[in-house]
């Protein structure tokens, strides 16, 4: 079995604390709103901000640090990470805490960083194992850290889990200070070049999946909670509990999309987790009623949704291993314009459809993802 370089399991813990504070508000919006004199919906934009800060701060410090030792940008975006969660923690107003997120956001171009330096650390033929391996981390965020973030909040104040997360960002930074290679044959990111990777057919097509994809997703897990109660009414323990399940359902997917990129190839893997995406998607309505199946389609679709990142990801690195730093850059923006918008249309579309059959409506984001898939040259 091919062994991967260590650092990249540090990189995947470090992208498990991005990940977590990502999202570490979204169950504790409303002892946020509370403290801060908001309401839960204007808290709720501190989700959309991160976002923004992701998809146009992100890029364009990648680009101001191209010429960086990798693991010299590594730090910085650790470091601007931090003083965003520091900023959040000590926040007394929302302005505040959305501009503290922003930095949070500006420091998440730490994860595409790692994910050059994954794809440059090992030879092709296992590119995807340690693309799954470093985004590792960010699908244990959901298992992990959010549940844990959720418990902080909730016993011991909002600002207890993001003072937490602060500390241990300042921790990895030693952590990566020490263990990463301060020189390595990843390239650093820029604009030269990136026109002629985007006037590439499967560069377009991989971004456009990850935007679909995760619209989506997030159509439906945005509202996990309502969505699974509409179901399948349960307690507050056998809830907490279904989603674990299905949050290690993502964590399976996570490593299984890698392995599977590696032994069948990107665009086959990528069809194959489309079409059980799209079909379980379609099923989640029609397991009213029926506990047991609608945890086996959650299942089947968290390992299939979350399991594409990485294969999709390669196809981005085959595309210029020169800019895919820069494409890895874009392609998180996506995930994030992705998440937003399937929570957007997921909270008009409750209103109309129930969160009961609101997965067929992210179906639709699903059934378009397959038109990225029309042949063209160079197909992969």
């Amino acid at each position: 079995m091919h062994k991967l370089p260590r650092f990249l399991y540090l990189l995947s813990a470090s992208n498990l604390l991005i990940g977590t504070g990502a999202f570490c508000l979204t169950g504790i919006l409303q002892p946020v709103a509370t403290s801060l004199g908001a309401t839960v919906p204007a808290v709720g934009q501190t989700m959309t901000a991160y976002a923004i800060a992701v998809a146009v701060l992100a890029p364009l410090l990648l680009v101001l640090t191209g010429r960086w030792a990798r693991r010299d940008a590594l730090l910085l975006a650790l470091v601007i990470f931090a003083s965003g969660l520091l900023m959040c923690g000590l926040a007394n107003d929302l302005t505040t805490l959305l501009l503290g997120r922003v930095l949070m956001g500006a420091g998440g171009m730490f994860t595409p960083i790692a994910a050059g330096m994954a794809v440059a650390a090992v030879a092709p033929a296992h590119q995807g194992k340690a693309l799954s391996m470093t985004f590792l981390g960010m699908s244990l965020s959901y298992v992990i850290g959010l549940p844990l973030c959720t418990w902080l909040g909730l016993h011991y104040g909002w600002r207890t889990p993001v003072f937490g997360l602060a500390g241990l960002v300042g921790l990895m930074l030693c952590a990566v200070t020490l263990l990463v290679p301060r020189r390595g044959d990843a390239p650093g990111a820029g604009f030269s070049g990136l026109g002629t990777a985007l006037g590439n057919p499967m560069a377009l097509r991989s971004l456009a999946l990850t935007l679909l994809q995760f619209s989506a997703i997030f159509t439906v897990f945005s509202y996990t909670g309502p969505v699974l109660q509409a179901l399948n009414p349960m307690d507050a323990g056998t809830l907490s509990g279904t989603l674990v399940v299905f949050g290690l359902a993502g964590v399976a997917g996570t490593l299984l999309g890698g392995w599977a990129n590696d032994r069948f190839g990107a665009l086959a893997t990528l069809r194959v987790q489309l079409a059980v995406l799209t079909a379980m998607m379609l099923l989640v309505p029609l397991t009213h009623g029926h506990y047991a199946w609608m945890v086996l389609v959650f299942v089947l679709w968290g390992t299939a949704g979350f399991g594409m990142m990485a294969p999709n990801q390669t196809r981005l690195a085959r595309v210029s291993a020169r800019q895919a730093p820069m494409l890895f850059s874009l392609n998180t923006s996506m995930l994030y314009f992705g998440t937003a918008a399937g929570a957007a249309v997921g909270g008009v579309a409750s209103s109309q459809v129930g969160f009961g059959a609101l997965a067929w409506i992210g179906a639709g984001f699903a059934a378009l993802a397959w038109l990225t898939f029309l042949p063209h040259k160079g197909a992969g």
